[in-house]
C-alpha cells in the first residue's frame, strides 16, 4: 500500500509539475508576444513621425524656393513671410509631437500653412522662372511622395497597433498583459478635411 501510495504521490506531483510548466511557458510565450508586438510599434512609429516630420520639414524650404526665385510685389512678399513664419512654428510642433493625437494636430498647424500659401494665389504660369526651377520641382515631388507616405505609414502603424490591442484584451493574454503593465494603444484617426495635395498649392 506504501509503495502504491508513493506511487500515486509521484504522479500527482509530476502532473502539478507539467501544469506549473505549461503555465510557465504559457506566460513567457504571451510575455514575449507582447514585447514583440510593442516593439513592432515602436519600430512603425518612428516611420510615422519621420513621414509627418519630413512633410513639415519641406514647407518652409518650398516657401523659401518660391520667395527667392521670383520678385513678387512687397505684399506678396509680406504674405509670404508670414507663412513661412507660421510653417516654422508647425514644424517644430511636430518635432515634439510625441503621440497621434499631437501629431494631428501638429499636422493640422503645416494644414494651415499649406492653406496660407495656397491662399496667396500665385499663378505658376505667370512665373515661368519659378515653374522652371529646378528646386521648386523637386519639392513639389517630394511634398507628393511624402503625402501618399504618411498615409501608407499610418495604415502600417494602425494595423500594428490594432494587433497589439488585441492581444491585450484578448484572454488570457490579457491576464499577462495586466500584470506586467501592458495598456491599449491609441491609433491615428482619420482627420476628415486635411487632405491637401501638392498640385493645390499653386494653380
Amino acid at each position: 500500500m506504501a509503495k502504491k501510495s508513493n506511487k500515486t504521490m509521484w504522479i500527482t506531483l509530476g502532473i502539478i509539475g507539467a501544469v506549473i510548466l505549461i503555465i510557465l511557458f504559457m506566460v513567457i510565450g504571451t510575455y514575449n508576444g507582447l514585447i514583440t508586438t510593442d516593439e513592432t510599434i515602436n519600430e512603425k512609429w518612428a516611420n510615422v513621425q519621420t513621414a509627418y516630420q519630413r512633410r513639415a520639414d519641406l514647407i518652409p524650404n518650398l516657401v523659401d524656393t518660391v520667395q527667392a526665385a521670383v520678385e513678387f510685389e512687397q505684399e506678396t512678399h509680406t504674405q509670404i513671410a508670414a507663412v513661412r513664419t507660421s510653417a516654422v512654428a508647425a514644424q517644430q510642433a511636430m518635432k515634439a509631437a510625441t503621440t497621434p493625437a499631437e501629431i494631428s494636430a501638429a499636422s493640422k498647424q503645416v494644414e494651415g500653412a499649406i492653406a496660407g500659401f495656397s491662399g496667396i494665389n500665385i499663378n505658376v504660369e505667370r512665373y515661368p522662372d519659378l515653374k522652371a526651377t529646378e528646386n521648386f520641382l523637386s519639392l513639389q515631388d517630394e511634398l507628393a511622395g511624402t503625402e501618399n507616405r504618411i498615409k501608407v505609414e499610418r495604415d502600417i502603424f494602425n494595423k500594428a497597433v490594432k494587433n497589439y490591442n488585441l492581444r491585450v484584451r484578448r484572454f488570457p493574454s490579457n491576464i499577462i498583459a495586466g500584470m506586467f503593465g501592458f495598456g491599449i494603444k491609441e491609433m491615428f484617426e482619420a482627420d476628415a478635411g486635411t487632405d491637401v495635395t501638392p498640385k493645390d498649392l499653386f494653380e
